[in-house]
């Protein structure tokens, strides 16, 4: 990388705020107060992201008499929820790909009940007036490297003989640069209904002022700091209260479980993105783009892009950071080096917009799981649910969850607890200084086989058939 360029690109961060885009919002709503004094409720949802919202607000849709308190530490949205892509996708497997690799007898059902999913977020969004700019754009993955094109040809030669490539076409460079137009790229898989784009933030506070209309009890600025048995049910201490519960569903994802046995199974990666200034009607017109898809590059180390409502580009991904010892804390948020590696890469891949400016630039942890896709379970004698792991492609399959999770207090054998997804774990991750040093020679690896015509070497062929990885 000369320095020239990499001045130029440095230049386009001299503005940008350290801060989510989808948060620095005007509208953002005031949190809720914090709970004081004890309390009691028929169900305790413990995160006020997306996991723990919708078990809120479909508890309620399904029952509601049904007295549901929620407890957010913070405040609703503010960690993974505000600050992803806006990739709503309707697989609940973190793509095809890896659920036919893990379940293949049951990838018909789980693209069926995905698919229900995301048609069912799109209705909510609209019965209780949601504003979240949701739209139903499809996702492109592209190919950058000639190997990857063929990849991906023969990967759709593969899904259409499985019957699963349903909305689902192959472009050539031709066609998927009449799509999107960039120098690099030269192939294109387009799922024209898999995927719908959204405001991550929005959808957050909007299924927060459902809840609240349909009578679920929110406190934000509430951490729940134990969870005990009490009698019939459970008891969650708080800074300046408690509640005691029938049951339990916990929504944390990549925060420390209240049930211990379940943090082996997670590690927290640090994602990062950045978004410009919105583009002007050239700007727009140079890259094309006019049909609003997502799109995500093929590589082991892929970035994610995306327009928002007011045609600004979203462009994340690459680096996945673990820190060591799995730690969770706000300076990891801020990284310049990676926002500078990625300022180089949008200008690689469009240098029709040299001398677009960043506005913000933004980094959060992502619960990662070894198996890429969520995983579920109870305890305290059912008494307690939790669902975790989703990996990065939650926005969707949070609601999913949700439902499984109020299927496991209720005791009901339903389609969706007879999954062997549902029934099944993830491998869990060693402890340290094990998990960083695996970790960080599968990152080298991934980098090495991107760099390599995607050939991957003995260590990355070994995970493959234990079925590990790492993934954000």
């Amino acid at each position: 990388m000369a320095p020239g360029a990499m001045s130029r690109w440095t230049t386009s961060l001299s503005e940008a705020r350290p801060v989510s885009y989808w948060l620095d919002d005007p509208g953002r709503p005031a949190p809720e107060p914090a709970l004081t004094g004890p309390v009691t409720c028929d169900l305790l949802v413990v995160g006020g992201g997306y996991s723990g919202l919708w078990t809120a607000l479909i508890a309620k849709e399904r029952d509601p008499s049904r007295d549901v308190v929620l407890v957010e530490g913070r405040e609703v949205g503010w960690a993974a929820s505000g600050r992803n892509g806006g990739f709503c996708a309707a697989s609940l497997t973190h793509g095809l790909a890896n659920g036919l690799a893990r379940w293949p007898g049951e990838i018909h059902t789980l693209e069926r009940l995905g698919a229900r999913n995301l048609d069912a977020i799109e209705e909510t969004a609209a019965r209780h007036s949601i504003d979240c700019d949701f739209e139903r754009t499809g996702e492109i993955d592209v190919a950058t490297e000639p190997y990857q094109a063929e990849e991906l040809r023969s990967w759709y030669e593969e899904i259409a003989a499985r019957g699963l490539a349903d909305g689902i076409e192959f472009l050539d460079a031709h066609a998927v640069r009449e799509q999107v137009d960039s120098p690099t790229f030269l192939a294109g898989l387009h799922d024209r209904r898999g995927v719908a784009m959204l405001n991550p933030a929005r959808l957050a506070w909007g299924l927060k002022r459902a809840c609240l209309a349909l009578g679920v009890r929110v406190y934000e600025h509430t951490p729940a700091l134990t969870l005990k048995r009490y009698g019939a049910g459970m008891a969650v201490r708080t800074p300046y209260g408690a509640v005691r519960a029938r049951r339990v569903a916990l929504g944390t994802n990549v925060f420390p479980s209240l049930v211990r046995r379940v943090r082996r199974y997670t590690v927290p990666v640090y994602d990062y993105a950045l978004m410009t200034e919105p583009l002007t009607d050239a700007q727009l017109a140079s890259v094309g783009w006019k049909n609003r898809q997502g799109l995500g590059d093929s590589a082991n180390q892929f970035h994610y892009f995306r327009l928002s409502a007011d045609n600004r580009i979203l462009w994340g991904g690459y680096d996945a950071v673990y820190p060591y010892g799995g730690r969770v804390r706000a300076e990891y948020d801020d990284r310049p080096e990676t926002y500078a590696r990625l300022a180089g890469h949008f200008f690689t891949c469009f240098p029709q917009l040299e001398g677009v400016r960043f506005t913000h630039a933004w980094g959060g942890a992502i619960d990662t799981c070894s198996r890429f896709s969520a995983f579920f379970g109870t305890a305290h004698a059912g008494r307690v649910a939790y669902a975790a792991g989703y990996t990065g492609l939650g926005v969707g399959a949070t609601r999913f969850g949700a439902e499984v999770m109020l299927d496991l207090l209720a005791g009901e054998r339903t389609e969706r607890t007879e999954l062997e997804m549902v029934r099944s774990k993830p491998l869990p991750f060693p402890p340290e200084p094990f998990a960083w040093t695996g970790i960080a020679l599968t990152k080298w690896a991934l980098a090495r086989a991107d760099a390599h015509q995607g050939r991957r070497n003995l260590w990355l062929r070994t995970m493959d058939r234990l079925g590990l990885g790492f993934d954000s």
